[in-house]
């Protein structure tokens, strides 16, 4: 597996739903890598929160469902490599530009070392400088490039960078007036040059242009300017965090202690909870058969909302019962006053007058860069009001003194705006920079309508449920390929028949124009199948796409999907609860119980050596396995509620193998191999030792001759 290339690498996810009126933990601290041209099952019973995981990472989540913890980076070169690039343009007036320059650079080189002695002229004859050889080259004219193999790489990169000015600066001015604008800036600019200036120095090239609108060279200036005026912050740095302290310890005497604020909250939600049972039991009771029970219903809601009043006031007397007694501190608030008001003045002092150096002025050059990139892909409202939060978040790292030449703490700094695109360099074609894309906290569609489909496809469980009744099967497939890949109606068509006959659908043309009631299920499935595959996708996850099927059609769908992937060379994420399907389609099995994986290996090693109590009873009441004469086995109880805090191991309660650990502490994984782990405290070495169900010893045998494998 370490062969394989990530595709996601999934950390610490905790997803949660907003439900009557309470919080439902479906994904309680998942973490997974999901590799490349591989297939993993996710296994599970109803509400093991196996379609709530993928939905997460397929940006499909329901609108009350939130990510409340953890990353799932998504590894897609194409989709994390951002260029803003230069116009053509601008791209030949830089060219042009920087040979001026350095043409300039040569000429003045050569003059010092006739000055100094070094050469000596070998004709008479005077030389035409070689400035003036390129003296047109602005005006778009083709001239040799002059040989700059003799200077310094810095002076040619310098070069190169305020050839990139000028020629951005001058781009936005009319058409008209952008040559000879050009070519007065460079000639003042050498002029500068061989009277000794810096011109690496801003302030000498901004005499001679100002800051316009509209361009991305202006949009770094200003940004970088706003950062420069900023940074004098960092200066106080460790007195701002004094004085955040202070008003925090203030804050703190005047508020409840956590422990006993919990108290309260705890039994604020005891009631609400059973307050809203009660509420939705009475809108089951029929309003004719059952007039006392409702009537009973009626009073106990009274009751709840008057013990759910009086919490409140405790809560509230208690509040400010703290409040009072800060108040009449008067000693402590005489103090914090002081501290106070010496701190703030320190800091004024402290920040007064005070410059970025240069290292943090190319540094905040570095910071305007990313957030260009980091911006650019939005409209233009959009893109304002993100600049403006990143700006202001990082205003507020700079107060707090955080290292910003960290690519992860700016990583930090970005995650509750956008996801930070990392500026690596800058070209003549423009500048490039690279996104570690977070799909946990992407929030743009724009950003999700690149994954979804292009990246991420999805089959779902009943195609009738997928596929649009009133619209035709050829319409559906190539309205989605000229979505995503912006081709002609003609060209989608010609793609749509090709996948519509590799999928298996006889007579591909004459059934193109049909509906889908005209289709069987197992048809409207390979449809399904067609549309999903039409763009390509790195991923597809198949959501239990055979339960609907008979098994005949169920063997051929399973066929057709893992045929396809040999093609297209795509990774399968294959939920169900099926475990004959698994043995049949997957390289590797994670098996879910009440939103966490407890057994994740490979394939052989889940069926053949399972170690988690839970893969035993589902093993244990496959049919397949089940011998003459004997019931079939059934695991009792039901999944834990996953609206309560779960404590100790989730699967105790219905483990006939349950240690009293079990129920004390949640295990951690243990690892079988270096590809199997399980989450059971029987894997512990002090625990007893305890054998496999009957009904799964020599199971390699039957799982061969049951599932043909």
């Amino acid at each position: 597996m370490e062969e394989q290339k990530k595709l996601l690498s999934i950390r610490d996810l905790v997803v949660k739903f907003r439900v009557r009126g309470r919080i439902l933990t479906a994904i309680r601290g998942i973490s997974l890598d999901i590799y490349e041209n591989e297939s993993i099952a996710i296994v599970g019973e109803s509400g093991s929160g196996k379609s709530v995981f993928t939905k997460t990472f397929a940006g499909m989540l329901d609108e009350n469902g939130f990510i409340d913890e953890g990353s799932i980076q998504f590894y897609d070169g194409t989709l994390s490599d951002t260029k803003v690039s230069y116009s053509r343009s601008v791209r030949k007036r830089v060219f042009d530009i920087a040979g001026r320059l350095n043409a300039a650079c040569i000429e003045m080189k050569e003059e010092q070392e006739a000055s100094s002695g070094k050469s000596a002229s070998k004709e008479e004859t005077p030389k035409e400088s070689v400035s003036e050889k390129t003296i047109d080259t602005v005006q778009g004219d083709s001239a040799e490039t002059p040989d700059v193999s003799e200077l310094d790489p810095e002076i040619v990169k310098r070069n190169e960078e305020i050839a990139r000015e000028i020629a951005l600066y001058v781009d936005v001015l009319p058409p008209t007036r952008r040559s000879m604008s050009a070519k007065r800036i460079t000639t003042k600019l050498i002029a500068e040059l061989k009277d000794g200036a810096d011109i690496s120095d801003p302030e000498v090239r901004d005499k001679y242009f100002q800051l316009t609108k509209d361009s991305e060279w202006r949009r770094i200036q200003k940004y970088a300017k706003k950062l420069n005026a900023s940074a004098k912050y960092e200066f106080g740095a460790d007195i701002f965090r004094k004085l955040r302290e202070l008003d925090e310890e203030k804050a703190a005497k005047g508020l409840l202690p956590e422990e006993e604020y919990q108290v309260f909250r705890k039994k604020i939600d005891d009631i609400t909870f059973r307050k809203t049972e009660n509420y939705n039991y009475r809108q089951t009771l029929d309003p004719r058969k059952q007039k006392d029970e409702i009537k009973k219903c009626d009073a106990e809601q009274k009751k709840f909302a008057a013990e759910l009043k009086q919490i409140e006031a405790e809560l509230k007397a208690a509040k400010k019962a703290k409040t009072d007694a800060l108040k009449a501190d008067a000693a402590y608030l005489q103090s914090y006053k002081e501290q106070k008001a010496k701190l703030k003045q320190e800091y004024k002092e402290t920040v007064k007058d005070k410059i970025a150096s240069e290292e943090t002025k190319m540094r905040n050059r570095m910071l305007a860069r990313e957030i260009v990139l980091s911006t650019g892909r939005f409209p233009l409202i959009r893109r304002k009001k993100t600049i403006r939060s990143i700006i202001r978040e990082l205003n507020k790292a700079m107060k707090e003194g955080v290292d910003l030449t960290d690519s992860a703490k700016r990583d930090e700094i970005y995650k509750d705006v956008t996801f930070r695109v990392e500026f690596r360099e800058e070209d003549a074609e423009g500048f490039n920079g690279f996104a570690n894309i977070d799909l946990s906290k992407m929030k743009y569609s724009g950003d999700w309508m690149e994954v979804r489909g292009e990246r991420i496809a999805t089959v779902f469980q009943d195609p009738m449920t997928s596929l649009n009744p009133i619209i035709t099967i050829g319409k559906q497939i190539t309205s989605v390929i000229i979505k995503h890949q912006h081709c002609s109606e003609a060209e989608a068509r010609k793609r749509a028949l090709i996948l519509m006959k590799k999928v298996g659908i006889p007579n591909a043309e004459k059934r193109f124009d049909d509906y889908p009631f005209q289709y069987s299920g197992g048809m409207r499935q390979r449809i399904v199948i067609a549309i999903a595959l039409s763009c390509q996708p790195k991923i597809l996850i198949c959501d239990e796409p055979t339960t609907a099927l008979d098994v005949t059609i169920q063997a051929q769908i399973l066929k057709l999907i893992k045929d396809l992937q040999k093609e297209f060379g795509y990774t399968i994420v294959f939920i169900t609860h099926d475990l004959g399907v698994v043995a049949n389609i997957a390289d590797r099995v994670a098996v879910l119980y009440a939103g966490q994986i407890v057994e994740l290996g490979k394939v052989e090693e889940v069926f053949y050596d399972p170690r988690h109590p839970y893969t035993w009873a589902l093993l244990s009441s496959l049919p397949q396995l089940a011998q003459r004469n004997t019931k079939l086995f059934s695991i009792q109880g039901t999944p834990p509620s996953l609206y309560n805090k779960i404590v100790g191991d989730p699967f105790a309660p219905r483990n006939q193998y349950c240690m009293k650990i079990d129920t004390l502490a949640e295990p951690p994984y243990f690892p079988v191999s270096d590809t199997h782990i399980a989450k059971t405290w029987l894997l512990d070495p002090r625990s007893p030792k305890v054998e496999k169900p009957e009904a799964i010893d020599n199971i390699h045998e039957k799982l061969m001759n049951a599932f043909n494998i």
